[in-house]
């Protein structure tokens, strides 16, 4: 075993950062286990204006501030993928990762969502090479370029409105007629003069060899079919649950998200969820952290029931 922690939290974004605040507010040893980087989707944000307290700040600069506030209280860090949980006769649980196995008296789990796959045949052929997920992380690489956004939500618009900035064209692809987006975006949008809205159409087919050159569409009203030659495809579609390894331990709904409620407890003692992996109507930084200090409370307070 590499080491032994009153509290293991799964995952380092807002929720995992604020849960292992807490709980070492509470004087308890905490270790934060997290496979990509710490401060989860919000690190990608140029910038944030809805956290009470810190208007105007970056994503990335937010991020920091609470991953060193977790730091300087004695939270201890590790970049490892977590693949699986194992609730030891004992009550205390066995935490398995690539880099080896943990043990602890309690688990928060903390592991957000991933951008949803386009599901288009050569996806993850392209995945970095002209087929992304991150407009604010990747948009720089298509100066002077040809670039395509798929969706129609507020995530799509708001990429397609940031790369209109340094892209050549920017075309937006959307498999219904209107857009979901928030109006005052819509407009913006439509109102670019690099903007070629390509609607009731679906991405089937992407082309290229080595790099993305282009993206064939497919009209899905009438099956007509076009290419267009782009050089970038920036997929904004949503996201889905990361909580595969962990489906024994905590209930999930038909869409794979945690149902534990707003204490952020499971049917397994011990075992407690936090932040966008937990199934809920608004997903936002200020939730996210509020499910970190509740699933930190929850633990602490099992913890002592059973000293």
């Amino acid at each position: 075993m590499l080491g032994n922690y009153d509290i293991i939290v799964v995952g380092g974004g807002p929720a995992g950062l604020t849960a292992a605040i807490y709980a070492r507010r509470s004087e308890r040893s905490v270790l934060i286990l997290e496979k990509n980087g710490f401060g989860g989707q919000i690190a990608q944000s140029p910038r944030v204006d809805n956290f009470p307290g810190i208007p105007a700040v970056s994503g990335a600069e937010l991020s920091d501030k609470m991953l060193s506030h977790a730091l300087d209280l004695g939270v201890e860090i590790n970049l490892a993928e977590v693949t699986g949980v194992e609730r030891l006769d004992d009550g205390s649980f066995t935490v398995r990762t690539d880099d080896g196995d943990y043990t602890a008296g309690a688990v928060i789990l903390a592991t957000g969502a991933r951008h949803r796959r386009l599901g288009a045949e050569r996806e993850e052929e392209f995945a970095g090479n002209g087929v992304c997920y991150c407009a604010v992380c990747d948009g720089a690489f298509y100066p002077g370029k040809p670039v395509a956004v798929v969706g129609g939500g507020d995530t799509a618009v708001r990429d397609a409105l940031l790369l209109t900035n340094t892209c050549a064209e920017v075309y937006i692809i959307h498999r219904r007629d209107e857009f979901r987006a928030e109006a005052a975006n819509v407009a913006a949008l439509k109102g670019k003069e690099n903007v070629h809205l390509v609607m009731n159409s679906r991405v089937v087919e992407l082309l290229g060899e080595g790099e993305l050159s282009g993206v064939v569409v497919e009209d899905v009203n009438t099956h007509e079919r076009r290419t267009i030659n782009v050089d970038g495809l920036f997929v904004a579609i949503g996201h889905e649950s990361d909580n595969e390894a962990f489906r024994g331990l905590a209930e999930t709904d038909a869409a794979g998200w945690f149902t534990a409620g707003e204490e952020c407890t499971t049917g397994t003692p011990g075992i407690f969820v936090a932040g966008d992996c937990r199934a809920k109507r608004v997903k936002q930084l200020i939730t996210a952290a509020g499910d970190g200090a509740s699933a930190a409370t929850a633990a602490c307070e099992y913890l002592d029931k059973r000293a």
